[in-house]
Order: structure tokens, then C-alpha cells, then sequence
């Protein structure tokens, strides 16, 4: 009779201390959660603060992007025709001496000017042409990608 009771009662453990149920292997979905909330919260206070500096309202185009190997130089101006180089403001006067002294790291790097819309096209031509005379060769124009 004692034996019939042992016999039924169901143990974690089988014959001489194995176990009955085999290694569980699935994923603890509890740290999981918590890694993803703590990187979505991350990524959501960091994206805004990728955008460049200096608000500039672009033109509209339906050219691509452009793949880009390394960092390039950024110059952009803003609806009062002022300039900014590499989001820091700089004086007309010092445009080109500013423009030169980037140049002596390689005059081969990729030069992004971003103008307003209402800038006239004769201020951006003469920073096209100071980039030209500091001796730039490849120079983007950069337009807002959505078609209107």
C-alpha cells in the first residue's frame, strides 16, 4: 500500500536524481523587453539631434542621394543670406581664408552648400565661386528629395 502511493505521485525527478524534463531553452523575454524599451527611448531622444544645425527651407528635386565615403564639408545659408561653415557662422570676409585652411587637409573632399529658397541665386553663385577659387572640385547642391 505504501508503495502504491510513492508510485503515484508525480516529482520533477526521475530515476537516481535526473531530471524528467529536459534544459529549457527558450529566451528570458523579460530582459529582452527591457533591452528594446531602453533603446527605443535612446533612439527616440537622439534622432532629432542628427539633423544639421542651421535650418535652412531646401528647393525641391527629384535627384538621388548621393553615397558618401567620407565626411564632407557643409556650408549652408540661411534666409538672410548669412553663411555658415560646418554650422558655425562665418563673416564674408572670412569665407575663403576659412575655405583655403580646410582645403590644406585635402582639396579633394565633398563640399554640400544647402541655400534657402528665398536666397537669390547670385549669393549662392559667389560661394560656388569662392569654393571654385579655394580649390574644391566636388560640390553638391543639396535639395529637399520630396517631389511637389
Amino acid at each position: 500500500m505504501g508503495m502504491a502511493m510513492g508510485a503515484g505521485r508525480k516529482s520533477g525527478r526521475g530515476r537516481r536524481g535526473v531530471p524528467r524534463y529536459g534544459a529549457m531553452a527558450d529566451i528570458n523575454m523579460t530582459p529582452f523587453i527591457d533591452v528594446m524599451l531602453v533603446l527605443l527611448i535612446i533612439f527616440m531622444v537622439a534622432a532629432p539631434l542628427l539633423t544639421s544645425g542651421v535650418a535652412v527651407d531646401l528647393p525641391q528635386s527629384k535627384a538621388g542621394a548621393l553615397n558618401v565615403e567620407q565626411k564632407p564639408i557643409a556650408i549652408a545659408i540661411n534666409d538672410q543670406g548669412q553663411v555658415f561653415l560646418m554650422d558655425q557662422a562665418v563673416a564674408d570676409a572670412d569665407v575663403l581664408d576659412r575655405l583655403r585652411d580646410l582645403a590644406k587637409e585635402g582639396p579633394d573632399a565633398r563640399v554640400y552648400v544647402r541655400a534657402s529658397k528665398v536666397v537669390p541665386y547670385g549669393r549662392v553663385a559667389q560661394i560656388m565661386g569662392e569654393l571654385t577659387s579655394a580649390g574644391y572640385k566636388k560640390v553638391a547642391l543639396v535639395t529637399d528629395p520630396t517631389s511637389p
